[in-house]
């Protein structure tokens, strides 16, 4: 399936920590930049982190249940292979971070069987990086 790359803007508090972040532990390569925002290329989609201290701080911590499991809204990520969830999965966890929900198979024995992950940079964003167990089952209904 090929589908055009989706770009996301979203507020952090320092650029540094940012690329740490999403440059070093997530293994993104930077694009364009500037003093106060920071393009990665995220799987082959865009997002780009804007210095927003104000938006940082403002953010609430509302979650919803996803098979019993309190999921933070809003979130962003991407849908990996199983190959790939699985080796970030092991280099997120061996390098220590601290997950919001640990990498588990959610939905098991339903079409929308899958893996995945919850975890926040240093600025509070949520991210899911999740993989299908049937790829093709990414929008079916259960």
């Amino acid at each position: 399936m090929s589908i055009p790359p989706f770009h996301l803007a979203f507020p952090v508090h320092d650029l540094d920590m940012a690329r740490n972040f999403y440059g070093a532990l997530l293994g993104c390569s930077e694009g364009r930049s500037d003093r106060d925002w920071v393009d990665f290329d995220f799987y082959g989609h865009q997002i780009v982190a804007h210095v927003a201290p104000a938006a940082v701080a403002s953010r609430g911590e509302d979650r919803n249940a996803v098979d019993g499991e309190a999921v933070p809204v809003p979130h962003f990520g991407v849908v990996l292979s199983m190959e790939q969830w699985q080796t970030l999965a092991d280099r997120l966890t061996d390098a220590g971070l601290q997950f919001v929900i640990e990498p588990t198979i959610r939905f098991k024995g339903q079409p929308g069987e899958q893996a995945t992950m919850f975890f926040r940079d240093p600025s509070g964003n949520a991210l899911e990086i999740k993989a299908m167990a049937n790829p093709a089952n990414l929008f079916a209904k259960g």
